[in-house]
């Protein structure tokens, strides 16, 4: 067995990119990609929840060996091929012994302990594959009980199923226990947290999450507090604590708590600029500029967007400085500035025809083609152009991944509204019920704010193919709190 020395080492050691993989991706977005990985998942029999983020951690070289299920997809995507072609390690490298068959292991023949950091289980050494509970189909049983308990309003069992032992820590903390300095798995742990509270935003929406994350944050700053031995480590503790801070802010903005989301976005900015990390400066400035927006602070968006590219330019992320120049453009539509507004919108249309880097940020998956027109389309109806609102806004459902659920539903809520403030109640009512169907799985008051909107619009044209029987409809679902 490893002495704890040696395992603290391995897991330590820093993370090594993938450039073989991101060869084999060539033009394909991670987006893109994952789902033509999830098809060919689907073609062998297997069941795995591939996702943009699960791609931009394989490039990274953060997952050095993919599980079996994963590995007979890929060795299947490219036939001929071995993991070591693909720029993956040798299993018995990563694991920490030797190989054993697939069959044995899919069966759970083999005993594999538990990891400290994510309650995944791995070899002796490092976890071989450490991703988001919803990733494989050997987890599957686990997401349905994840997604249950999330939409069922089960905050203590989530925050701590879902959320991970960070959650727990924060009990820890509340409970003046006395916290031991935080090494490479605490901070492991953290960004671990912040993937999974977007993992179940994607899906779901923000209202039944964004309590439920606060215990995660309170246990990420009860780390900084305690003080890690390694540079290193504080370092990721600091961006991991920004980000997870943005992370329950848009959860709040989401839901509409405006005021508590300018407060965590504060405070990951405040992060940002004490350790000097323009990645998560930006990061802030862009939600910053987004919640300004919403909040009717037009030309505040305008400024944090601009101040957002300021520090971004640098970071060599075209994507990046698309979606900042979309956020402009935001503030200059809700300033009625349509000069302003078309220019962000080319700049960032231009920007995103540069295609991905490995400089883009991992918080950024959720940003495809299918966003661009999303977030186009909101600029147009804040300009009251109806008509080509709703055109970018159907574009955005046509290409929008189905696992982003929450985003299903809100260009569709858009389209919904800009069909009905531009004279076509039947199509309105239609798109309406479509985003009705989603919210058993997605709570989010913004898109409920927004589909209440149309129902006013739609109010009067109660007599129209469809609407009366969406008018009911929408009266009779229960709004979050």
């Amino acid at each position: 067995m490893a002495s704890s020395r040696e395992t603290a080492s391995q897991h330590d050691r820093p993370a090594r990119p993938n450039p073989a993989f991101r060869q084999l991706r060539g033009r394909h977005s991670p987006a893109e990609f994952a789902a033509l990985v999830r098809r060919a998942a689907r073609e062998i029999g297997e069941r795995v929840s591939c996702d943009a983020r699960y791609i931009g951690r394989v490039e990274a070289g953060e997952i050095r060996c993919p599980n079996y299920a994963y590995e007979r997809v890929f060795l299947h995507m490219f036939p001929g091929r071995t993991l070591t072609d693909l720029g993956f390690s040798p299993r018995s490298s990563v694991r920490g012994r030797g190989a054993r068959p697939a069959e044995e292991d899919a069966r759970g023949l083999i005993p594999r302990p538990a990891s400290p950091v994510t309650g995944e289980t791995h070899g002796a050494h490092e976890p071989y594959d450490t991703q988001d509970p919803y990733d494989t189909h050997e987890n599957h049983e686990e997401s349905d009980v994840l997604r249950r308990a999330f939409m069922t309003g089960g905050s203590a069992t989530v925050a701590a199923a879902a959320l991970g032992p960070l959650a727990l820590a924060a009990d820890s903390a509340a409970a003046d226990r006395p916290v031991r300095r935080p090494g490479a798995s605490e901070a492991g742990a953290l960004e671990e947290a912040v993937r999974r509270i977007r993992l179940l935003d994607d899906r779901h929406g923000a209202d039944g999450l964004y309590r439920r994350a606060a215990a995660p944050l309170r246990a990420a700053y009860a780390l900084l507090d305690a003080g890690a031995v390694r540079q290193t480590t504080t370092d990721r503790l600091h961006s991991g604590a920004g980000e997870l801070a943005i992370s329950v802010g848009w959860l709040a903005h989401d839901s509409g708590r405006f005021d508590d989301a300018r407060s965590h976005y504060a405070e990951a900015l405040a992060t940002a600029r004490m350790t000097g990390d323009a990645g998560l400066e930006a990061h802030a400035f862009c939600n910053t500029a987004f919640l300004a927006r919403d909040a009717g602070r037009p030309r505040e968006a305008v400024r944090a967007a601009q101040a957002a590219q300021r520090i971004a330019r640098p970071l060599g992320s075209n994507r990046l400085m698309s979606l900042l120049a979309l956020r402009e453009a935001g503030g200059w539509a809700g300033m009625a500035d349509r000069t302003g507004c078309e220019r962000a919108l080319a700049r960032a249309q231009a920007l995103f025809d540069r295609g991905t880097s490995p400089a883009d940020p991992e918080w950024m998956s959720f940003y495809g083609e299918a966003e661009l027109e999303g977030l186009e389309a909101q600029c147009w109806s804040t300009l009251g152009d109806w008509r080509r609102a709703a055109r970018h806004a159907r574009r955005a459902t046509h290409l929008q991944d189905p696992h982003f659920t929450r985003n299903i539903a809100l260009y569709t809520a858009e389209l919904a509204d800009d069909l009905a403030r531009g004279g076509h109640p039947d199509e309105a009512a239609t798109e309406g019920m479509r985003v009705l169907d989603l919210l058993d799985q997605v709570q989010s008051s913004r898109i409920q704010t927004m589909l209440a909107g149309t129902a006013r619009v739609l109010l009067p044209h109660r007599r129209a193919s469809g609407v009366s029987d969406f008018l009911e409809r929408h009266a009779n679902t229960p709004r979050t709190v």
